[in-house]
């Protein structure tokens, strides 16, 4: 399985793409940049992942800094002595406290996060649902993001709906199940396609719309 570890597989992928869906040429130059957004994998990762969730990039990378600051390193061991003072200082929602707690005790009792980046993405992202607090959205973000996965696409993303539905005129946007259809096209690159309509959803919005890692 090729991995996504490097602009040139981003350039790759893209290529890839237009080849299969010509009309993902026009997405491809309005887009512009394609960043790789490739982050160490292992707990760190996952936990910015689970910050991310359902607030803007700003709020995320804000609620993210206050708490690496106050746990640094930002372990497993550490989200489980941490107590709901630290928790409350870097902004963390009940939800978040529940699914990094999750999360970190999943960790502990073995759950190893740099074993699932070598999985097939479903037996990936099925033992990363297992865990509560861990939804499609999360675990398919960091096989994206942490593992460098080449075909996972998070179709529950709402920007991405938006992206795609803005791009390839389709009103009103997609909803997940459609555009899972859809993105099935894209195969073997639905990856790289991801973070083409994320880039796209910037040019279009003014704001970068991928999940901060």
């Amino acid at each position: 399985m090729q991995r996504i570890t490097s602009l040139n597989d981003i350039a790759m992928g893209l290529d890839a793409l237009c080849g299969i869906d010509p009309r993902l040429e026009t997405v491809r130059a309005f887009a512009g940049e394609v960043p790789l957004r490739l982050s160490e994998p292992g707990f760190a990762s996952l936990a910015s992942i689970i910050v991310s969730q359902q607030v803007s990039r700003a709020s995320a990378d804000a609620i993210f800094g206050r708490l690496t600051k106050l746990l640094d390193p930002l372990t497993a061991e550490a989200i489980l002595g941490a107590g709901e003072d630290v928790f409350r200082e870097a902004g963390l929602s009940r939800p978040k406290q529940r699914g990094l707690l999750a999360v970190s005790g999943a960790v502990m009792d073995g759950l190893d996060l740099h074993h699932l980046c070598s999985l097939e993405a479903g037996e990936a992202i099925a033992r990363l649902t297992a865990v509560p607090g861990i939804g499609p959205w999360t675990a398919e973000c960091y096989l994206l993001f942490a593992a460098g996965h080449p075909d996972v696409f998070p179709a529950r993303d709402v920007a991405l709906q938006s992206a795609v539905g803005h791009a390839l005129s389709i009103d009103p946007r997609p909803p997940e199940k459609k555009l899972i259809a859809l993105a099935e096209s894209w195969t073997p690159w639905r990856g790289v396609a991801a973070r083409l309509f994320w880039s796209y959803y910037r040019e279009l919005k003014g704001r970068d719309a991928a999940p901060p890692v």
